[in-house]
């Protein structure tokens, strides 16, 4: 028998055409037979990249479907936190021209018109909304349990955002019009969507504006994609004036920004910093209050030289070993390396050995050890027959800074081949994901080198950051009274900073990004041949933002 539902108040609505309802059905219970289920399964469980025309009972039944075969099913709407589709949280209530969602918690509700839908598979349905004025958006219905689904929740949050980011635009920006807003991948032009973007304009005249979400874990990101944004937009809107960059970002992540932003070229485009809090709004900063560094320098220890004990014989035993390399930190370290890979570690009068994790050694661990330098002589070399083996594959940059190590002279001869310091000045708290090395020319000038070994469109910048601390440090002269470049006569001027990779490794948008640092940062780029891991050929040797139009220089 099949009857005419009647309208239920503040909860779910039964299907307007189903099976009879037991005594005991409850609205919004699992109260269809398993060959109903079959036909909905069939007819509805498509998927559709163009909005489907349905009946509103047909639009109930793909909602009913969707509610019924989900553990967890919540509402999404662009900008909106997501409603939980709770037992007495919402109603679905069929009219004939549309079928209305309503949904509410404890402090908001919401109440949408869907007239179609616009993509279904199992676990998700996305409707076609009718909105005042006749305007058409969207909502999401899904399974947020799906193992398919998990990522859709981060979605929701970064377009919450986006809509917070367009608030503040129109409060900081009055007059400019918002001309985009989007938070969309863009592989093609290496935009992330982690970061909403936005282009006012006000007549011929416009800002590319980019924003950093509170929650951001990767804080040193945000200038590289504004950058890349600001030159898309230069490129795509040749019409316009794109006069500059504006940058939101919370407090806490606003420092590296501040201090990145003082080494930009003002001539090449304008930056403005706002600090925002989500409940409060934006306030424009001042770069001077916000680009103070915080830079620490160690006295350069010599650990051999302090501790003259019977481990410090070993370790020079060991150190006598072919192909194991010993570099000093600035921190009083030493670590026992055979390209690039720490085996050993002697600090503190004490030599700790192992690959994974360490044992404190004394002298009758020194043929275990010795075994060890000859696992790794055999793994990880270039003539190794397994290139798969987890030694030969893992840390590549510290492979390519045992190369440049070994051939700097060849490399750069107007550079000492010792000694050369890694990470000094130290960075606090921070894992980076590129080596950092300082040496020093013959006339006494610091060379920074940055070394990576894969495609990173974070590269310049995240060197930048190494730069300005040693061109601090430089500049007053702390590096020969803490111990630094014995013998060495070191000048009171900016450092060189130089960026090694494999040739084919440096991304797309290197070129963009230095083309807006400052004249002020010496660049230049060497691009190694892929057999960098055989011996070091470079293919081409560029002076900042210079494209590589010539190649095939041997060492």
């Amino acid at each position: 028998m099949i009857r005419r539902s009647p309208v239920c108040a503040r909860g779910l609505r039964p299907l307007q055409c189903v099976p009879e309802l037991g005594p005991n059905s409850v609205a919004g219970s699992n109260y269809y037979s398993n060959d109903f289920k079959a036909i909905l399964k069939k007819n509805l469980s498509i998927t559709s990249r163009t909005p489907r025309l349905v009946t509103p009972w047909e639009l109930d039944q793909a909602v009913r479907q969707l509610l019924d075969t989900s553990k967890r099913p919540v509402l999404e709407e662009p900008g909106e936190e997501l409603y939980p589709l709770c037992q007495g949280r919402f109603s679905v209530d069929v009219n004939s021209s549309h079928l209305l969602i309503t949904v509410w918690d404890d402090s908001r509700n919401l109440s949408r018109r869907a007239v179609a839908i616009e993509e279904q598979r199992p676990g998700r349905l996305k409707l076609t909304i009718e909105k005042f004025g006749g305007k058409k958006g969207y909502i999401t219905l899904y399974d947020a349990a799906r193992p398919t689904n998990l990522a859709l929740p981060l979605h929701g949050r970064r377009l919450v955002f986006r809509e917070h980011f367009r608030l503040m635009l129109r409060r900081e920006m009055t007059g400019w019009k918002l001309e985009t807003l989007t938070s969309e991948i863009d592989l093609q032009h290496t935009l992330s969507p982690k970061f909403p973007r936005a282009l006012l304009r006000m007549g011929t005249t416009a800002w590319a504006a980019i924003a950093s979400p509170p929650d951001c874990h990767t804080l040193d990101e945000i200038l590289t994609y504004g950058l890349i944004w600001l030159d898309y937009l230069r490129r795509r809107e040749p019409k316009l004036t794109v006069q500059g960059l504006l940058l939101f970002l919370p407090a806490d992540q606003a420092k590296v920004t501040a201090l990145r932003l003082q080494w930009l070229d003002p001539q090449k485009a304008q930056y403005k910093l706002f600090i925002y809090n989500l409940e409060f709004g934006a306030q424009l900063a001042d770069l001077a209050d916000w680009g103070n560094l915080s830079s620490r320098l160690d006295v350069c220890r010599r650990p051999l030289e302090e501790t003259q004990t019977a481990i410090t014989s070993l370790v020079e035993s060991i150190l006598a070993e072919p192909e194991v390399e010993g570099i000093q930190t600035g921190s009083g370290t030493l670590s026992l390396r055979v390209r690039g890979l720490e085996f050993a570690v002697f600090a503190g009068g004490q030599l700790d050995f192992g690959l994974n994790s360490k044992l404190k050694a004394d002298n009758h661990h020194l043929g275990e050890i010795k075994q060890t330098v000859e696992t790794l002589r055999s793994f990880r070399s270039a003539q190794a027959i397994d290139k798969q083996s987890p030694l030969y594959i893992q840390r590549p940059e510290l492979w390519l800074e045992s190369q440049v190590r070994q051939h700097i002279r060849q490399i750069e001869p107007w550079l000492h081949s010792a000694p050369i310091y890694g990470q000094v000045p130290a960075f606090t708290a921070n894992d980076r994901a590129i080596i950092d090395l300082l040496a020093t020319s013959r006339d006494g000038r610091l060379t920074v080198i940055e070394l990576k070994a894969s495609e990173d469109p974070h590269l310049p910048l995240q060197a930048l950051d190494y730069w300005i601390r040693v061109n601090w440090h430089a500049l007053r002269g702390e590096f020969s009274p803490l111990g630094y470049f014995p013998g060495i006569g070191l000048r009171k001027e900016s450092p060189r900073l130089m960026l090694i990779a494999p040739a084919l490794e440096f991304h797309p948008s290197t070129e963009t990004i230095l083309r807006f640092f400052s004249s002020q940062v010496q660049v230049e780029r060497l691009g190694v041949a892929l057999e960098w891991r055989h011996r070091v050929q470079i293919l081409f040797r560029l002076s900042g933002a210079d494209h590589a139009t010539s190649l095939a220089e041997s060492t």
